[in-house]
C-alpha cells in the first residue's frame, strides 16, 4: 500500500508531537503541555532536504488550504499546528505506515457503537479508520480485528468524545 506525501507528513509531526519519535525531542523548546505545535523551521529544513523547495511549499499551501495544519508564529518562530481534521488523517496514516501485529494471546477485538444521528460525521469517521485498522463488519454496528489496535482505536474515541457511544470487548473466539 503506498503513502501519500501528506499522510506522511502528518503521521510525523503527530509522532512529534506525541513523542512517538525521540529523536525528534531537540525540536521542543517550550512545554509539551503544548500539544499540537511543533516548532516550523526545524520540520521544514527536516523535510526540505528530501523535497525540493518548491514541492514543500506547495505541499505545506495543500496541507493549509484543507484544513489539516495551519502556521502561526509562536515566540517569534513559525510553529506547524495540526488542526482535528490534521490528526484525524494522521491516525488514519498511522494504520497505513505501521504495520499491524495480530495479538500474541489470539483473543479478538470487539467494537460495538451506536453513534447518534447528529454525530453522523464522527460515525463514518470511526467506520473509516475501522476499515483501515483491519477491523472487519461483523453487524451493522459490530466490527471485529484480530490486530492489537485497541490503544489508537480508544485514543481517536477519546479524541472525538465517542467514548460514551462505543464498548470495546477482548473476545476468545467469534
Amino acid at each position: 500500500m503506498k503513502i501519500t506525501v501528506t499522510d506522511k507528513f502528518l503521521w510525523d509531526i503527530y509522532g512529534i508531537v506525541e513523542g512517538l519519535d525521540n529523536n525528534f525531542s531537540f525540536l521542543f523548546s517550550y512545554p509539551i503541555t503544548m500539544k499540537n505545535c511543533l516548532p516550523g523551521d526545524s520540520i521544514v529544513k527536516i523535510y526540505r532536504n528530501t523535497r525540493n523547495k518548491n514541492n514543500f511549499s506547495k505541499l505545506i499551501y495543500y496541507l493549509k488550504r484543507k484544513g489539516y495544519i495551519k502556521v502561526k508564529n509562536l515566540e517569534n518562530k513559525k510553529a506547524i499546528i495540526l488542526t482535528k481534521e490534521g490528526i484525524d488523517r494522521a491516525m488514519k496514516a498511522s494504520f497505513k505506515i505501521e504495520k499491524m501485529a495480530k495479538r500474541k494471546d489470539g483473543k479478538w477485538i470487539m467494537i460495538i457503537f451506536d453513534i447518534p444521528q447528529n454525530h453522523k460525521k464522527d460515525r463514518e469517521l470511526l467506520r473509516s479508520i475501522l476499515i483501515n485498522s483491519g477491523f472487519k463488519m461483523f453487524q451493522q454496528s459490530v466490527w471485529i480485528t484480530p490486530y492489537d489496535v485497541s490503544e489508537k482505536i480508544e485514543k481517536l474515541l477519546q479524541m472525538h468524545s465517542l467514548d460514551k457511544y462505543v464498548k470495546i470487548f477482548i473476545i476468545e473466539e467469534i
